[in-house]
């Protein structure tokens, strides 16, 4: 896979401006260069304004940051995204499956496919949730697949965020901001919409309303507070919805239902839209400690008192040791092959996997099972030899917290850069809603780019930016 010759969203591998960048490329091409650093300029403004930040945790000196965006759009044909949106479906659907049977008969352990240790042993499964059965079997109710993509008609499920997936947002403000900085633009192309997401999120979540709600659903988004990285998003979706804002101390149970106070009194919620960990939602239940969460909400979410969104114990579908499971996973419970394939991956807790990475380890890249935003990770081909040792270490001493993957030749897309277009390594979040309604894909998702010349590392909290990602209508 690293040996195949770059491939350019924008260029292609022949430096020929490929059909869905036609109508940009004529635009660009007209463009005089100091008007668009100007609009870049004004676009960046417009993010300061807005408060489009992001915290990175473990910096203490860091403060806020602002996420760079960039002008050029990522633009996806009608036809590759018909196809991708089936594959994403189908993968969803597996997922959903799969988390009701783990809580339930554990048929796939049953049929030795799954081995029970990758349940047993996985800090996300929640004993607590065995038996639980969510309103209308919804588990996953919001999802974010990570893809990656190599060629024209190959693209990889990196991995699958379940539990609490961020960055919808930064693809709001995205297209926003590319509306007001190039309204042009929208009118030279055909570019499906994205803004009706948070009408689509809170349709979504109303239809997963437990059996106790009596009438219109009430809506609420449960955040840790404003020192959270991902606060701008919380109080910016809950805003939109029109759903209220509510923090653990806002909340309590009141005759068997969750009700948040008001001044007229404690209001019964009916579904929460939860942004804050497993561990921290309930201290009588979980982790005692916690200040963020509601004493008393687990017993009301099993008796169907409250829809929690996404369920407690979702993080199970998020590791990346399950990942690797995934196409057998697909066809357990859908039995259809696999239609986005994964990465290829060594389980480092099998002990040829584990004996071929340390031989390797120069040409892989290693991740930890549970590990996010780009951090506890091996890029391999980049890494220095002292790097490579002290990684080395660490998977020999615990191999099952790790898995590895070849180092794929990522697609590029230009980003607009000093001297003019300059290519760079992009990778893109498709949102997913489900409710017993159905499954909605919003057509584009985030687009994340990592603006350092020839990185792999997308994620904002290692220096990557984000770009508006287009959808085109189909001709």
């Amino acid at each position: 896979m690293t040996g195949d010759p770059l491939f350019d969203e924008m260029f292609g591998t022949d430096g020929v401006t490929r059909a869905a960048y036609a109508e940009f490329a004529d635009w660009f091409g007209s463009e005089d260069p100091s008007r668009l650093r100007a609009k870049a300029r004004e676009a960046e403004e417009a993010f300061r304004v807005t408060g489009i930040t992001f915290n990175v945790y473990g910096d203490p000196d860091a403060g806020e940051r602002l996420i760079p965006f960039d002008i050029i759009p990522r633009i996806i044909a009608a036809r590759e995204w018909a196809k991708l949106s089936k594959g994403i479906e189908q993968r969803v659907r597996a997922l959903n499956a799969f988390l009701h049977d783990i809580y339930h008969r554990q048929e796939i352990v049953r049929a030795g496919i799954l081995p029970v240790e990758m349940i047993a042993r996985n800090d996300a499964f929640l004993p607590e949730m065995i038996g639980v059965d969510p309103a209308g079997d919804i588990y996953t109710h919001i999802v974010g697949i990570d893809l990656v993509r190599t060629g024209p008609d190959q693209f990889y499920v990196l991995e699958d965020n379940a539990r609490t997936p961020s960055g919808v947002s930064y693809m709001l403000e995205n297209r926003e901001t590319m509306l007001h900085t190039f309204p042009e633009l929208f009118s030279r192309n055909r570019v499906q919409r994205v803004s009706r997401y948070p009408q689509s999120l809170h349709r979504s979540l109303s239809a997963c309303a437990p059996k106790a709600c009596d009438g219109t659903p009430t809506v609420a988004v449960l955040t840790p507070g404003i020192h959270n990285s991902a606060y701008y998003e919380h109080s910016f979706l809950a805003d939109q919805m029109g759903a209220e804002l509510v923090e653990g101390h806002d909340l309590r149970v009141v005759d068997g239902r969750v009700a948040m106070r008001t001044t007229r009194g404690y209001k019964p919620i009916d579904v929460i839209y939860r942004r804050v960990d497993d561990d921290y939602l309930d201290p009588l239940t979980f982790n005692r400690d916690s200040m963020l969460g509601v004493p008393g909400i687990f017993d009301v979410y099993r008796a169907g008192g409250i829809t929690i969104a996404n369920a407690p114990g979702t993080g199970v579908s998020d590791d990346k040791a399950i990942y690797s499971y995934m196409p057998e996973i697909v066809r357990f419970y859908t039995g259809e092959k696999a239609k986005l394939e994964n990465v290829p991956t060594y389980r480092c807790s099998e002990p040829d996997a584990l004996a071929y990475v340390l031989d390797n380890l120069s040409d892989l890249v290693v991740k930890e099972v549970h590990g996010s935003g780009g951090y506890g990770m091996l890029i391999g081909p980049t890494a220095t030899k002292k790097d490579i040792a002290a990684f080395r270490k660490k998977l020999e001493a615990k191999p099952g917290n790790y898995i590895a993957q070849p180092t794929l030749s990522l697609s590029t897309v230009p980003i607009f850069a000093k001297k003019g277009l300059a290519p760079r390594h992009v990778d893109l979040r498709p949102f997913v809603l489900v409710s017993p309604n159905g499954i909605e894909i919003t057509p584009g998702g985030l687009t994340r780019v990592a603006l350092k010349k020839g990185s792999l590392v997308v994620n904002s909290s290692q220096g990557g930016g984000t770009k508006d990602t287009w959808v085109l209508e189909e001709d």
